[in-house]
């Protein structure tokens, strides 16, 4: 009997913790970056030619380097310089276009308005995960009202064009950049809508028709339409040490949330209905019209954090069994 009984623990446990818990496209539902370097990661973007890689940066004081961090480990597995661009002052935000070009976001400001310009820098996302030094554009950008601090920089998915959002505590203004930024000028950057929330990052859907921004102590999600936002509602933002970052993952099904500090966790959010990008709802429209009732069973459910609850499901199945098996047995000794 306590054979069964240790079997039955046995059992259970391996249901639960026999591997960690994995996203429908197969990815981490979260992870931890490991790299002791990176220490005030403050902004996050997926990459778009390597699966499983997001690409982050520290905070002012490290200088120009960018960093690939492999979701399945959460360890660096590249680590680029950039070249001709100075001495970066307060980088904060990340950003990837439609040309597989990083933008990288030189625009905080923690004297809240000291500086008359700041800095947008872009290279080519590299094919190869490795090591490099990279030369990279460097932008020169001012605000059309006065400097202010800013921490999120986004590039529209579709049309290339640049857009921060300022960072204020009582809420801030949504700024759009020229329609092409220009090396060789300043580029000024226009406010087209008021963004309610201390925002420190914020993120495009792969199509372009969402955008999602978060603060330290919350979110919001718009529809992007005609180029501007379109407020749905509120996000469900985790509770983090310092939440200084948000991406899309690349399917457009959910957030990624990172966090400033040591071994500082990236953490995953799946999206539901309006929310969810136009893309992702007209395939998963289409994949039910195409099955029907009588089709293929509907996908499987996920927890709030992008985990399948396959796992519990069987966990629990399998618990039942081996219940139902200690039950009978002990009614086999009994009747002894």
């Amino acid at each position: 009997m306590r054979h069964l009984a240790a079997v039955a623990v046995a059992l259970f446990i391996a249901c639960f913790v026999a591997g960690p818990a994995m996203a429908d496209d197969g990815s981490p539902s979260s992870f931890t970056i490991t790299d002791s370097r990176i220490k005030e990661s403050s902004g996050l973007a997926a990459s778009h030619l390597h699966k499983g890689i997001y690409w982050t940066h520290n905070d002012s004081g490290d200088g120009p380097y960018v960093y690939a961090v492999d979701s399945a480990t959460g360890r660096t597995v590249a680590t680029v310089t950039m070249r001709g661009v100075g001495t970066p002052r307060d980088v904060e935000a990340i950003s990837i276009g439609p040309d597989d070009q990083i933008y990288v976001g030189d625009i905080g400001d923690n004297l809240d308005g000291a500086w008359d310009h700041v800095w947008i820098y872009r290279f080519p996302e590299p094919a190869q995960l490795k090591d490099m030094t990279v030369t990279a554009t460097q932008y020169v950008v001012r605000y059309q009202d006065g400097a202010r601090n800013a921490e999120s920089l986004m590039i529209d998915p579709k049309t290339g064009r640049a857009y921060i959002i300022s960072k204020n505590e009582n809420g801030g203004g949504l700024y759009a950049g020229p329609q092409k930024l220009s090396a060789s000028g300043v580029n000024i950057f226009r406010r087209i809508a008021d963004i309610p929330l201390w925002a420190t990052d914020a993120a495009f859907s792969p199509d372009g028709t969402r955008l999602a921004v978060r603060g330290y102590f919350g979110g919001l999600m718009y529809r992007w339409s005609g180029g501007a936002p379109h407020k749905i509602g509120d996000l469900d933002v985790p509770i983090q040490q310092q939440g200084e970052s948000v991406t899309f993952t690349p399917d457009g099904r959910a957030l990624m949330y990172g966090s400033e500090g040591k071994d500082s966790d990236v953490t995953r959010k799946n999206l539901s209905g309006d929310d969810l990008p136009d893309s992702v709802t007209s395939a998963s429209a289409s994949a039910s019209a195409g099955t029907g009732a009588s089709g293929s069973s509907p996908s499987q459910p996920t927890a709030s954090d992008g985990t399948s609850t396959r796992n519990v499901t069987v966990g629990a199945v399998t618990l039942a069994a081996v219940v139902a098996l200690l039950v009978a047995a002990r009614r086999l000794r009994r009747g002894r």
